[in-house]
């Protein structure tokens, strides 16, 4: 997507939506036309990874641009908006650029209605507050209703990964029906990432033990899928794979300190029995660190790949998330203490320590889920824990 980006822009159509995508795309475009003050409408489209969600949402900011209409792009996290405006740097104005992206805190204080449309990509990663310090602001899904005739939410509430997310379909369809908007709601199934194959994210479901599904094995999924025995062998082969196009990345679970941002030769990550270092990545990329020429010798998170893809990921699978005796067990405390998506779980265990407990897991596995899904043709993973390692094996074949 990023890098077709350019053309799209410019009117060429670079992806063929099919079925349930086409269907939201012109429902989507016929209600950012006809909304108004009195006529507010809220879309929400719920879709998993790599349904399209976000390239039905570029699709609409393209066309509804040109329709003349005031929209733009929104995303809580940062990364998508900074690969894609990379990506347009040279082919439009800065001005134009920063009009047409937009974090989902800018709109605390909008007046009502202002824009026509507003899209809202990665909508499970709101959050109720804005600003660095969280004190900013009510709650962006009602700022964001409030300020738009039109909002498009493309959603998967499974890829919520940090304490703070809010984004629900609940929630949005609350602040729709409070603000005076009419729901519609969609739902994307295609499956474009995982070389197409629905089979490979059922698997992740049911392994992780988010949801039961039918997928026991990866048995007749045409997906490359592999574990490696060690943290070298596995960036070794994404170091490999990362000549064909600049397109493979290695990330991990967020269990080592982020300790220092810009020295390109201090170690984050060390695996002293496997003869590995790597280090988190720099923050002189920045956000756009999943297309950095020299990245690859780098470790991405959450934070630097959701809402991105690559033609191949690779994972670090830390001790945060284990299996014992069959049950996929989580271990908040084995979380870096730079890692601030669990920031509220201490404080939350002394008010209930079972809903915090089930909460923990929910993110911890989300993480894991999202980490393993952003390969189009291929995941290869490392697990820290041995047992995890054979039980994940154990599922691969009957």
């Amino acid at each position: 997507l990023a890098d077709s980006l350019v053309s799209m822009i410019k009117g060429n159509q670079e992806f063929i939506m099919i079925d349930d995508q086409k269907v939201v795309y012109e429902s989507a475009l016929s209600f950012s036309q006809k909304s108004s003050k009195t006529n507010k409408n809220v879309l929400i489209v719920e879709g998993g990874p790599g349904t399209g969600k976000s390239i039905v949402a570029i699709n609409l900011l393209v066309a509804i641009t040109k329709l003349g209409l005031n929209t733009q792009y929104v995303t809580k996290n940062s990364a998508p908006r900074a690969v894609f405006e990379a990506k347009l740097t040279g082919a439009l104005k800065k001005t134009q650029i920063s009009n047409m992206f937009t974090s989902s805190g800018s709109y605390v204080g909008s007046k009502p209605d202002i824009f026509d449309a507003l899209i809202v990509d990665e909508a499970h990663r709101l959050n109720e507050k804005s600003g660095m310090m969280k004190n900013i602001g009510e709650n962006q899904i009602k700022e964001i209703i409030k300020a738009s005739k039109c909002s498009i939410f493309f959603i998967d509430e499974d890829q919520r990964v940090t304490w703070h997310d809010i984004g629900r379909k609940d929630d949005i369809e609350k602040w729709a029906v409070r603000l005076g908007a009419k729901v519609h709601n969609f739902k994307l199934e295609s499956q474009f990432r995982c070389n197409g194959s629905d089979g490979f994210l059922a698997w992740i479901d049911n392994t992780l033990q988010i949801k039961e599904t039918a997928n026991k094995t990866l048995e007749d999924i045409k997906y490359d899928f592999r574990i490696l025995e060690s943290p070298k062998e596995l960036h070794e082969l994404i170091i490999e794979k990362n000549k064909i196009n600049n397109k493979a990345r290695l990330v991990a679970g967020y269990c080592w300190n982020w300790v220092n941002k810009l020295d390109r030769n201090f170690k984050d990550i060390v695996m002293p029995e496997y003869d590995f270092q790597a280090k988190w990545n720099l923050t002189s990329d920045r956000n756009v660190w999943i297309i950095s020429p020299t990245s690859v010798s780098e470790i991405g998170c959450i934070h630097t790949c959701q809402g991105l893809e690559v033609d191949y990921i690779g994972v670090i699978v830390g001790p945060d998330l284990v299996v014992r005796n069959g049950v996929v067990v989580v271990d908040p405390s084995k979380r870096a203490r730079t890692d601030k998506s669990l920031h509220g779980y201490n404080k939350a265990c002394k008010d209930n320590l079972a809903e915090a407990n089930r909460k923990a897991e929910y993110i911890i596995k989300n993480t894991y889920r999202t980490l393993m899904t952003r390969g189009l043709k291929g995941c290869y993973v490392y697990f820290v824990d041995k047992e995890t390692e054979r039980f994940f094996k154990s599922r691969i074949e009957k």
